[in-house]
Parts: C-alpha cells; sequence; structure tokens
C-alpha cells in the first residue's frame, strides 16, 4: 500500500477520485499474494497490481463503476487449470477482490 499512497496523493490533490481493488481471497495458484492492491482514478490512471495482468482491465472498468455509484464490488476471477495450460496462461486458480472507493 504504501508504493501507491503518494500516486493516491496526487490523483486526489488533482481532484480525482479513487478506488481501491484488494486481493482479499485465492484459491489454488495465484499470481499476486493476498492483500495485493491496485488503485485507479476515475481518469483511469492505475498503479499496483491484483493479477500481475491476468484481469488487471477488469478489474479496472469495475472501479470506474465503484467510483462512479460509490457501491463496492466483492468480484471473482477465475480460470480452470486444465484451461489455464492450454491456453498459455500460467496461473489457473481463483481470486476474489474487494474495490472500494476512498475518500
Amino acid at each position: 500500500m504504501r508504493e501507491l499512497l503518494s500516486e493516491i496523493k496526487r490523483w486526489r490533490q488533482q481532484g480525482k477520485a479513487v478506488a481501491l481493488a484488494t486481493v482479499v481471497r485465492a484459491y489454488g495458484s495465484s499470481p499476486r499474494p493476498l492483500g495485493a492492491k491496485m488503485a485507479v482514478s476515475a481518469a483511469g490512471d492505475m498503479a499496483g497490481s491484483v493479477s500481475g495482468g491476468c484481469v488487471e482491465s477488469a478489474v479496472v472498468q469495475e472501479a470506474l463503476a465503484v467510483i462512479a455509484d460509490g457501491r463496492p464490488r466483492l468480484l471473482r476471477y477465475g480460470i480452470a487449470d486444465e484451461w489455464a495450460q492450454g491456453v498459455g496462461l500460467a496461473c489457473g486458480g481463483e481470486i476474489e477482490v474487494f474495490v472500494e472507493r476512498i475518500a
């Protein structure tokens, strides 16, 4: 979180609303550990990572929706290990990501 604070502060000083996404549960293999965070500004800027790239764009879209409506979301992303290997994805497993607007 500390590495995100300067970005969040800068965005807030620019008048941008911000959402914070946090990995709250992982099943099986996951690319990022529990507690991994990603901040997203209302302009679509992002800092940090919750998945190492696998689902970042989907989380950004959900974060923008959270900024717009103020309602937090618990998201679940996953893929079967067999299918993951077939398409070249290394992680497989599932993660749950909590996204909230920060004041």
